[in-house]
């Protein structure tokens, strides 16, 4: 059976996500076979497996990252945020239920079973099994049903590193305070601590991080400093999205939606030196000069619908559109751009139909059963490959249907309007492709690089990797698991 090692975080977005990739990708290369686990994560931005579920997109980046095919076990339990108080519940890569953050709370106990059940699996197919915590420990309103920090780790008997992020300021007391606040025997399972993103001097902070040291008797194993590369990782939560602006470069603007979802679909896009990506934010208005504008995929099509009219983006979008400009619709932004979304049975929210932007002439019904698969299309333009994946609800139909986007399994996919500027598809992750990406591009006279994506992924794996091996105590941490 494998050893194991908990990563958990001094609060949200310390960097726990990109620490534990690196790790992995530092012990496969001492040849240890590793496998990544979340117990539980809230992300709309998710990854199809290679056993047709779902989970969280960091998950599949650290599978990358340890070689291995992503796999439901490896996020037993995703929620998918739809409304500010109610998500999808996705166990074992599988929705069963739509629940409120009060009914899910009940909930929660309930669903330590399946996930021991995926953390021992794992355990049977490994070495070391790097789990990564959600949130914070000190959020103890949460303890009593907790299942992803020290509810696991204290059932699963995993010992815990947790990490503080010393950018956002306060790390002393993120520490310390965690360990003032917490059950005591919880405390008694962190073996020790990480400073993440720290800039400057590190030695500036010797007597800071010797006080942590000596007020919670938890063992330092280094400072981390700033990962510049991060940004050419995809990431997991929407909060991370930046604008990737490089001036004189040609505009592509994606919309900010409230319930923004699988939006990794731009980081190929971000990375390409002709292309300044714009991230449209809500109050602002889509730039004049934009040559594509994308509208990415959401969590609640007719929820977000509603949002975008409300910056006033559907008027936008018709005068880029007059101006000559292109617009791609991702999966709920397809469902968008035509006539109709209906959702007869309350699927996405409360049961009605909403009028699209009608900018294609297609309608969509919403129905409980998910499309989750991965696929190798045909670009319709290009005749260039697409290897991409499908995650969603609802069917889309319509005479422009005829004029497809692209061509899967013999079957036409997506549709194109009758002038070509307007098209949408159900196809996520199709910009890493990467002879596609380049067709797509110069179809809008915008140049394209030459290294190819996945390249430039795991070239940032690896200086990640390599980024902690220089500055933490790794030998130190692998001495941890057990």
């Amino acid at each position: 059976m494998a050893r194991a090692l908990m990563i958990q975080g001094a609060g949200s977005d310390v960097g726990k996500s990109l620490i534990v990739a690196g790790l992995a990708r530092a012990f496969t290369r001492r040849g240890l076979r590793v496998l990544p686990f979340k117990p539980q994560n809230m992300s709309n931005n998710a990854a199809v497996t290679i056993d047709g579920g779902e989970i969280g997109r960091a998950q599949a980046l650290q599978a990358l990252a340890a070689g291995v095919e992503p796999h439901t076990d490896m996020n037993p339990v995703l929620l998918k945020p739809e409304t500010d108080v109610g998500a999808q519940v996705i166990v074992h890569g599988k929705r069963i239920a739509t629940a409120r953050a009060r009914d899910y709370a009940a909930m929660k106990p309930s669903l330590m079973g399946a996930v021991l059940e995926s953390f021992e699996r794992l355990k049977a197919r490994a070495d070391l099994v790097l789990v990564e915590g959600a949130g914070s420990p000190a959020e103890v309103n949460l303890r009593k049903a907790d299942i992803a920090n020290m509810g696991f780790a204290r059932k699963a008997d995993v010992p815990v590193v947790l990490i503080g992020d010393i950018d956002r300021g306060g790390v002393i007391a993120q520490l310390v305070g965690i360990k003032t606040v917490i059950d005591p025997d919880d405390a008694a399972i962190i073996r020790g601590f990480v400073i993440n993103k720290f800039r400057g001097d590190p030695t500036l902070f010797d007597d800071g991080y010797r006080l942590i040291e000596q007020k919670t008797a938890w063992r330092g194993l280094g400072v981390l400093p700033w990962f510049a590369r991060a940004g050419e990782l995809p990431a997991e939560d929407a909060l991370g999205l930046s604008d990737a602006r490089k001036p004189g470069q040609c505009k592509i603007a994606c919309l900010a939606l409230s319930r923004i979802a699988n939006f990794d679909d731009l980081d190929p896009l971000k990375l390409e030196p002709g292309v300044d990506l714009v991230m449209v934010r809500p109050g602002e208005a889509i730039p004049g000069d934009v040559r594509l504008v994308i509208i990415p995929g959401s969590k609640s099509t007719r929820g977000d619908l509603a949002f975008l009219r409300a910056q006033g983006w559907d008027i936008d979008l018709l005068a880029h559109h007059r101006r000559g400009g292109y617009v791609l619709g991702l999966c709920g932004g397809y469902q968008m751009l035509g006539r109709s979304v209906a959702d007869p049975q309350g699927i996405e929210g409360p049961a009605g139909d909403t009028a699209g932007l009608g900018l294609l002439d297609v309608d969509t019904v919403m129905s409980p059963q998910k499309t989750l698969t991965r696929v190798t299309a045909v670009h319709a333009a290009t005749d260039q490959p697409i290897e991409a994946y499908e995650i969603h609800i609802g069917r889309t139909d319509g005479p422009d249907r005829a004029r497809p986007f692209a061509t899967l399994n013999g079957e036409t996919e997506g549709a194109i309007s009758r002038d070509g500027r307007v098209q949408g598809s159900y196809l996520h992750g199709l910009f890493t492709s990467d002879d596609f990406r380049k067709a797509y591009l110069a179809k809008l006279d915008i140049p394209a690089g030459n290294e190819p994506y996945h390249a430039r992924v795991e070239s940032a794996l690896d200086a990640l990797a390599d980024h902690i091996e220089k500055h933490l105590d790794v030998e130190g941490l692998l001495a941890l698991a057990r």
